[in-house]
């Protein structure tokens, strides 16, 4: 087998075991955070100050029995949860984490630390992003259950109505980038103006990053959006139904899909890999700190903001965040054609 090979399998397994431990890391730093805005400790039992409570968690999901109700259908309610789990790890795999590298020397071309190197790399998270609506309304539908539907009609209702104003965001970025590659887009941030600023796209497009963020916090149906799970309301929403690892799987998609949206906006806006102090070698550590820092954000929105009403959901939504995004995307087109960026 070429060594080439071999490369790209270990990379696929890097990335699938990295996103397992970043959703560990996600639920850690998660609990961690909310104690601190709480004025408490946080898991501080299993291992030292608590580090091993995730894997503590995933060992009890494990042994906890899968119950399903007499009337769902067997095989969507099975397979609900693992269509959110692929999708979730499937969009990742085309988000570039760093530079080029031959490992050393090892290698007689270099090879991109990233699973697949499309060119139409935006369209593909954007669509297997689309796809992750099914899981959840699979879920909600063959559980035979009126919290759970409501759960997936929300659901359903609110990817639509955020993915307009996702994509339009997204278009932005494609035109100053001229490109649907994100590692195109990425190098196309390299370097700095003036000497001091970063060329980040986030500098050109302050309003596209900020609908970008609320987007895809509705989009991963994260506080205050997270209305398909919403306790008050729908019990537990579209997984109301499910335990032991099957509701454990919705749980990794979510904290998955927080670090894919995370990744690709790091990619559009924040210079990917990009950034001074190391080499291109090590960009991927900037990358890192980039993603650890929007997921930050993430937790900190979630354990500050409370729960919208359902009406003023949709009425932000459409009346608001589309019209800006809209203006914007024209803004930026006016920009390119004014100034042949």
């Amino acid at each position: 087998m070429p060594l080439i090979v071999i490369v790209q399998i270990a990379l696929v397994f890097v990335v699938f075991t990295a996103l397992l431990l970043s959703a560990a890391a996600a639920v850690y730093a998660e609990r961690k955070v909310a104690a601190y805005i709480q004025q408490r400790e946080g898991p501080n039992r299993v291992g030292p100050a608590g580090l091993l409570q995730p894997f503590a968690d995933v060992i009890k999901l494990m042994f906890k029995e899968s119950l399903r109700p007499a009337g769902a259908d067997r095989f969507l309610f099975v397979a609900a949860p693992v269509i959110s789990v692929a999708a979730a790890f499937a969009a990742f795999a085309v988000v570039p984490f760093g530079g080029s590298t031959t490992l050393f020397g090892l290698l007689d071309e270099p090879v991109p630390l990233q699973v697949a190197d499309v060119n139409v790399a935006v369209l593909v998270v954007f669509a297997i992003a689309s796809m992750s609506v099914y899981g959840i309304v699979l879920a909600g539908w063959s559980s035979n259950s009126k919290y759970s539907l409501l759960g997936a009609l929300r659901s359903a209702s609110q990817m639509i109505s955020y993915e307009l104003s996702y994509a339009l965001s997204l278009a932005a970025v494609l035109l100053l980038g001229n490109s649907l590659s994100l590692t195109e887009i990425v190098n196309a941030q390299a370097g700095t103006w003036f000497g001091v600023v970063p060329r980040w796209f986030v500098v050109l497009q302050p309003v596209g990053f900020l609908v970008y963020g609320i987007s895809g916090i509705a989009e991963t149906n994260r506080a205050p959006f997270d209305f398909p799970e919403a306790e008050q309301e729908l019990v537990a929403g579209y997984h109301t139904e499910y335990s032991g690892m099957t509701f454990g799987m919705f749980f990794l998609a979510e904290y998955i899909n927080m670090v894919t949206v995370s990744a690709v906006a790091t990619s559009l806006f924040l210079g990917g890999w990009h950034g001074p102090f190391l080499p291109e070698s090590l960009g991927w550590i900037w990358f890192l700190l980039k993603v650890a820092a929007l997921m930050f954000i993430y937790i900190w929105i979630r354990w500050t903001l409370p729960r919208y009403r359902y009406d003023q959901l949709m009425q932000f939504g459409w009346k608001i965040l589309l019209p800006v995004a809209v203006l914007n995307l024209l803004a930026t087109a006016a920009g390119v054609i004014y100034f042949g960026a």
